[in-house]
């Protein structure tokens, strides 16, 4: 039996791996997709925010600034591609200034350090792309940019090297009370723990729904983005913000830690919780408001439309709780923005409730926190020579529009997590990632995986299983057979 099971591998299960891998546990992640991240994680707005739009007292407001801070540290350690560029919200007529004073003051609450109300003069003397609309805006300096796949993979491999057993393709199908835990039941077989940590994104509900009715229920709402190319990443250098409403934080314009903009999202309520796709009068919506804070975006530049899932729920808080009649079973749910930002310290949350109840353990000497991540465009060209000479395969580029090399995808495809897809590899390594969105380089990827791990390359997935790029023949003892 662990002692802990994780259900979900997104950036909040992945920090409450992280976190618990510091102590003597015996702990296991099971993850529904074939890879990690691949959910909410991986379909955001990629920001880590400040902590003024909470309202105080919420666990929201509490986790969103100690996770901002603890996010600087981890991916300072782990080597995950990070920023503080800071956030502008901004004021467009009278109503919108009074709402800047709320939200200033309610980050001051907060504890959210350095926060500003600047004037027009200001606002555009900072960012002269703006519109000559805006009459003053809230200047957030903590606020950051950053890779949230990375910042997600990263805490998880770190855990895995300190003993966290993973298991991918393993969703939750039935979960039962046993003597002295839990037994889960997955289509990798049943895993028993002595506690369980339900971080499954917008199927939260769902998955508590195994063992007990939940008290509270997720309603997914879907944002789509535009990501621009990096002929448009120098109109904005903070995130610039509309005013939040009822809906969320609006519709954004912000650069990316890779060099790109980034656009979005809208907010529409979906049924679905698999609904990913993008439409005509979402993206006029996103285009059109984007337009409003930053006129001369190119959309022309337009490279890759995507879209995510919030977990919103029924309530308005972060949903971190034990259930009162089933201990230790506990919910990591509702996690909407700012829900990346947090994740870090809702992953401690977690980590700080298993010790509560384990009060005995002490943290382990030899916990390794710490990673390598080399990406070959940001060496300096004595490193890039240095590394080529130790290996020749950091010298043969795979991905011309993002300078990504075979030594990249090699060490991906052995690392800790190591992906199985090409869409695991261009999140890891940003093959992929550029202007073509793949044209040139994938099949290239496609040939590495399939080499280094031995498939054959028709059973190379570009995603979720199912994701078949390559259809043949093959001829065994029977004959001849479809792959």
């Amino acid at each position: 039996m662990y002692d802990v099971i994780i259900l979900g591998c997104g950036v909040v299960g992945a920090a409450a791996a992280y976190h618990l891998a510091r102590y003597p546990l015996d702990v296991a992640v099971l993850e529904a997709q074939n890879d990690v991240a691949n959910g909410t994680t991986k379909a955001n707005s990629a920001i880590i925010h400040a902590g003024y739009d909470p309202e105080p007292g919420t666990l929201m407001a509490q986790l969103n600034v100690e996770g901002n801070r603890m996010a600087g540290d981890i991916c300072q350690k782990l080597q995950v591609p990070f920023a503080r560029v800071g956030s502008l919200v901004l004021a467009f007529d009278e109503g919108d200034l009074h709402t800047l004073r709320t939200l200033y003051h309610r980050g001051v609450q907060n504890g959210v350090p350095g926060l500003e109300l600047l004037d027009a003069a200001q606002v555009r003397q900072t960012e002269p792309n703006l519109s000559g609309e805006v009459v003053g805006a809230l200047y957030a300096p903590t606020a950051g940019i950053v890779d949230p796949w990375q910042y997600a993979l990263a805490m998880a491999e770190v855990a895995v090297v300190n003993g966290v057993t993973l298991h991918r393709s393993a969703p939750a199908t039935a979960i039962t009370p046993v003597e002295g835990g839990y037994a889960v039941t997955t289509p990798k077989g049943v895993f028993e723990g002595k506690y369980i940590l339900n971080a499954t994104g917008v199927f939260s509900d769902q998955v508590h729904g195994l063992l007990e009715e939940p008290d509270y229920a997720i309603t997914p709402n879907r944002g789509e983005y535009y990501l621009l190319d990096k002929s448009q990443g120098h109109q904005v250098s903070h995130v610039v913000f509309q005013c939040p409403n009822e809906k969320g934080k609006g519709v954004l314009v912000a650069p990316t830690i890779h060099g790109n903009l980034l656009v979005g999202p809208n907010a529409q309520p979906v049924a679905d919780r698999h609904d990913l796709g993008n439409t005509a009068q979402g993206l006029a919506f996103v285009r059109k408001q984007a337009l409003r804070s930053v006129p001369g975006l190119n959309f022309g530049e337009n490279i890759r439309n995507f879209a995510g899932l919030r977990a919103n729920s029924t309530r308005s808080d972060f949903i971190l709780e034990e259930s009162q009649t089933h201990p230790g079973f506990f919910d990591l749910a509702g996690i909407k923005s700012p829900g990346l930002a947090a994740s870090a310290a809702i992953g401690k949350w977690a980590c700080d409730r298993i010790l509560e109840k384990e009060p005995h353990l002490g943290a382990k000497p030899d916990f390794v926190d710490q990673r390598s991540h080399v990406m070959f465009q940001h060496l300096s060209p004595q490193e890039k020579n240095a590394l080529i000479a130790r290996d020749p395969r950091y010298g043969r580029v795979i991905c011309r529009c993002e300078t990504v090399t075979e030594g990249e995808i090699v060490a991906a495809l052995h690392a800790p997590i190591p992906p199985y897809t090409i869409n695991g590899v261009k999140r890891r390594c940003n093959a992929g990632m550029g202007r073509c969105q793949g044209g040139f380089c994938a099949p290239r990827v496609q040939a590495i995986i399939a080499r280094e791990l031995g498939l054959d390359p028709c059973e190379v997935l570009l995603d979720q299983e199912g994701s078949y790029l390559l259809t043949g023949e093959t001829k065994g003892q029977g004959g001849n057979a479809h792959v």
